[in-house]
């Protein structure tokens, strides 16, 4: 079977095709040209363009031109949106927990912890059953805590807590960023600087200097920001304004 062939003036027709598909929507919504293609006929051909309608991901504009047997005018056939590949296929399944990332719990946002969660271990236990147990020999054990009232049903784990430091030691509070290479001291030795409790504290604290980035966060020992506590107040010299009547010098005309 031979291929159409591709008629010159009608594929060099781009900004008729283009016009075409702006006046069946708006200009914003025709992206750029993806191509052109022979049609079945003589002097007829397919311009695409990419689609920027919502909700018409993956589609394109394409807007048949013809031309008339030594015409030198190509003239518009059809307009239409047709899909590309995957244009119509549902994306992969993603589970709900796995979509979630940092930052996404707003307001009214539940988010729930698995029984076998590795950052936590039983509060009463000291870490007794392993995080890979049978998810209902966890709910029996939280039942019993709840009923004997032994306070927190969980608390965090060596795993949560090793977890948590990899990730504020990588983050923005941590050591290694441009803030803490300027600053003039490190957050341990600033005044502003309150350690937290237990073996997280040997490495982190809490920022309180509301004028730092970092106010009201977690922050790195070797962390530091321009805030800190020791940087010294630069005092200026006040120059006293002229007198509005001068009573100190003495006029020399007065005594002749």
């Amino acid at each position: 079977m031979v291929a159409p062939k591709l008629d010159a003036a009608a594929a060099a027709a781009v900004d008729v095709a283009r016009a075409a598909a702006e006046e069946q929507s708006w200009t914003d919504a025709v992206g750029q040209h993806l191509g052109v293609n022979a049609e079945e006929g003589e002097r007829v051909v397919t311009h695409s363009f990419a689609c920027h309608l919502p909700g018409y991901v993956e589609w394109r504009w394409a807007v048949t031109i013809v031309r008339a047997s030594r015409a030198k005018v190509c003239t518009v056939n059809e307009v239409v949106l047709l899909p590309m590949v995957g244009a119509l296929l549902a994306p992969p399944w993603v589970p709900w927990e796995d979509r979630i990332d940092a930052g996404d719990i707003v307001a009214g946002t539940l988010m729930p912890t698995a029984d076998d969660d590795p950052r936590l271990e039983p509060g009463f236990s000291t870490g007794d059953l392993p995080v890979d147990a049978d998810p209902a020999d966890w709910a029996q054990l939280r039942s019993t805590v709840w009923e004997l009232g032994l306070g927190r049903e969980r608390v965090l784990s060596h795993w949560g807590r090793d977890d948590a430091a990899v990730r504020w030691l990588e983050g923005p509070q941590g050591p290694d960023n441009e803030l803490s290479r300027q600053a003039p001291g490190p957050c341990h030795s600033c005044g502003y600087f309150v350690a937290l409790r237990g073996s997280l504290g040997t490495m982190f604290g809490a920022c309180t200097n509301r004028f730092s980035p970092s106010d009201g966060q977690v922050v790195s020992l070797e962390h530091g920001c321009g805030g800190h506590s020791d940087v010294p107040a630069v005092e200026h010299e006040h120059a006293l304004p002229k007198p509005a009547y001068d009573t100190m010098s003495i006029d020399d005309d007065l005594f002749g």
